[in-house]
């Protein structure tokens, strides 16, 4: 069965569709992924052998790539906001769950690379939580 999502960058001018199914969901607290994100870590999503189209802003697109790593990041390079990254070398495509403009089935599965993690980061479950932003 094939699952279709869409997605777009904070700006609109880069929007995709994917058709495949996520079959992993991690939120990753690696430095890189701390770093590109700047916070506490990335939410990706892994669709093995999934389809990815850019529907409008494929030349707004920058990539990066760290050398001597694994580690790349596709990105608008209007607004910096990351999206779906196609890692045709390791047969699936990388979505940050951020950039998604549809709901997902799939929940977290699991929180890695921890002893990465900002020393910050230890008790963010304990903080106050407030649907907007507080007085």
């Amino acid at each position: 069965m094939s699952h279709l999502h869409t997605g777009s960058c904070l700006c609109g001018a880069v929007t995709f569709e994917l058709a495949g199914e996520f079959k992993k969901f991690f939120l990753c607290h690696c430095s890189r992924c701390r770093k590109t994100s700047g916070t506490a870590h990335c939410a990706n999503l892994f669709a093995p052998d999934a389809t990815l189209s850019w529907l409008s802003g494929e030349d707004k697109l920058s990539f990066y790539h760290l050398e001597g790593t694994r580690f790349a990041r596709t990105f608008c390079s209007v607004c910096g906001s990351n999206v779906p990254t196609d890692a045709k070398a390791r047969g699936l495509v990388i979505v940050p769950a951020g950039c998604l403009d549809t709901d997902v089935d799939i929940t977290p599965q699991a929180h890695i690379f921890m002893n990465s993690k900002g020393n910050w980061d230890n008790h963010l479950g304990d903080v106050p939580a407030f649907d907007e932003m507080p007085n």
